[in-house]
């Protein structure tokens, strides 16, 4: 279906699942505290919240395809990719190290939200969900730009989909899923995605006339690697690996890939060598790791 819907779709299931978790962690705890009645205005935050991402991508595709034309939408795809990487590697890195409180922190703004009255419930749904869902639409528009197809938008869709099923079934207690290595493994391949995007920035940077070196070509393997293949397709998906890059776009992939990954890698393996694994269970589907929020049951 084209080499971005892998793209895609992982960002789709990465940050949708990061919603779910955080709108299963404020339901669980209004059911068990007795606040039903406070449902509907959490509802409402959370839907101003995908309206105003939804908003935000049309914004940014609308200045990109017709505001903008030639040297001008190049310079704005590329600082839109480059602000899409910066704020994709903070994630992965801060999902990491507050996860194991992020409950807590819910549960307790909540808790002051709903004896404000009704506006500050929704403002709290609101302002936990935004957050992931500005994320998302920056980082699939930084992902999918130069695609001719729906793909992108399909393998986001269906990524999304996926986490609400997920999530769902988690929250219901019907399946048990490692959230510590799922969030682990998506991290790292979220990383291999940014470097991709940063790569197609610094190549936008360059048709811009901002950088250097549009005519230097590191390697030309057009020969070998088919993009309309399967394999050329899963390269370029998940890879980002296109058959001619520049000298610089190749540097510059390297450069982010290797020291980024390294770091998001590390801690995790000191983590699974001093906590217990621990996977989502009926009663409590919790992690004790720092890669997945607690999220409770409903009663």
């Amino acid at each position: 279906m084209g080499d971005v819907f892998l793209a895609s779709y992982l960002i789709g299931l990465r940050e949708g699942l990061e919603m779910v978790l955080i709108i299963s962690v404020l339901v669980a705890y209004l059911v068990k505290t007795g606040r039903r009645r406070q449902l509907p205005p959490m509802w409402a935050g959370v839907a101003a919240a995908a309206a105003l991402s939804i908003g935000f991508g049309w914004l940014l595709s609308y200045v990109s395809s017709t505001v903008l034309g030639g040297p001008e939408q190049e310079l704005f795809d590329a600082i839109t990719s480059t602000v899409a990487v910066a704020l994709v590697t903070w994630m992965v890195f801060w999902m990491r190290r507050t996860a194991r409180r992020l409950s807590g922190e819910l549960r307790g703004k909540l808790d002051d939200a709903v004896g404000l009255g009704i506006g500050a419930v929704v403002g709290i749904a609101f302002l936990a969900v935004v957050r992931e869902g500005l994320e998302t639409t920056l980082l699939f528009f930084a992902s999918a730009q130069g695609a001719t197809t729906s793909s992108p938008l399909l393998g986001l869709l269906a990524g999304l989909a996926t986490a609400v099923v997920l999530g769902v079934a988690l929250y219901a207690g019907a399946v048990r899923i490692n959230l510590s290595a799922f969030f682990t493994v998506s991290g790292a391949l979220l990383v291999l995605v940014a470097a991709g995007i940063f790569k197609y920035a610094v190549h936008d940077f360059q048709e811009a006339g901002v950088l250097p070196g549009l005519t230097t070509t590191a390697f030309d393997i057009s020969g070998t690697l088919d993009p309309s293949s399967w394999y050329g397709a899963v390269i370029a998906g998940v890879l980002n690996i296109t058959p001619a890059p520049t000298v610089l776009e190749m540097v510059a992939y390297v450069a982010y890939l290797v020291p980024v990954l390294a770091l998001f890698l590390l801690p995790g393996r000191t983590a699974r060598r001093t906590a217990t694994p621990a996977t989502a269970t009926p009663a409590t589907p919790t992690t004790t790791t720092e890669s997945s929020p607690h999220v409770d049951a409903p009663a």
